[in-house]
C-alpha cells in the first residue's frame, strides 16, 4: 500500500477554511454543506487549505476535498479509486484520486453523495488501522 498523505498540522476548525467559503462564490458556497458532511464524519476529523482547496483529514491522513472551478465543484477523494461507487457518482481516471462534479441545474446527488463520503471516511480509518 502506498503511503498516506498526512497532514499532522491540520486543526478541527481551520480559519483559512472558513475564509475560502466566505469569499461569496456561487459554487463555493454550493460546497459548503458537502464540507459540512466532512467535517461531521467524526471527533478525528480535522482539515486545513492544502494546494489551495478546503481538506479534509481523518486521523491526520487527507480523505478529501473540495474545489471550485468557473462551470463546475467538485468533491474529491484521495483514495476514491479504491471506493465502492454503486451510484456511478465518481469520475476521474488517476491511480488513487476520483471527484464527483456537482453543477448548476444538474440533480443534487443527496443520499448517494452522503453515503460516499461515509465510505470515504471509515475507508482511511481502516487504512490508518491497517498502518499502524
Amino acid at each position: 500500500m502506498d503511503a498516506l498523505f498526512r497532514f499532522p498540522q491540520a486543526a478541527r476548525r481551520d480559519p483559512a477554511v472558513e475564509a475560502w467559503f466566505a469569499q461569496g462564490d456561487a459554487l463555493r458556497l454550493m460546497l459548503y454543506p458537502w464540507f459540512e458532511a466532512l467535517r461531521g464524519c467524526g471527533a478525528d476529523v480535522t482539515e486545513l487549505i492544502h494546494d489551495g482547496h478546503p481538506t479534509a483529514c481523518a486521523g491526520g491522513a487527507a480523505f478529501a476535498y473540495v474545489d471550485a472551478f468557473s462551470a463546475h465543484a467538485n468533491i474529491g477523494f484521495f483514495c476514491g479509486a479504491f471506493l465502492p461507487d454503486p451510484s456511478r457518482l465518481l469520475a476521474g481516471t488517476g491511480k488513487r484520486m476520483r471527484h464527483v462534479k456537482l453543477r448548476f441545474g444538474v440533480a443534487d446527488p443527496g443520499e448517494a453523495l452522503i453515503k460516499l463520503i461515509e465510505v470515504a471516511y471509515l475507508d482511511m480509518q481502516q487504512r490508518l488501522t491497517d498502518e499502524a
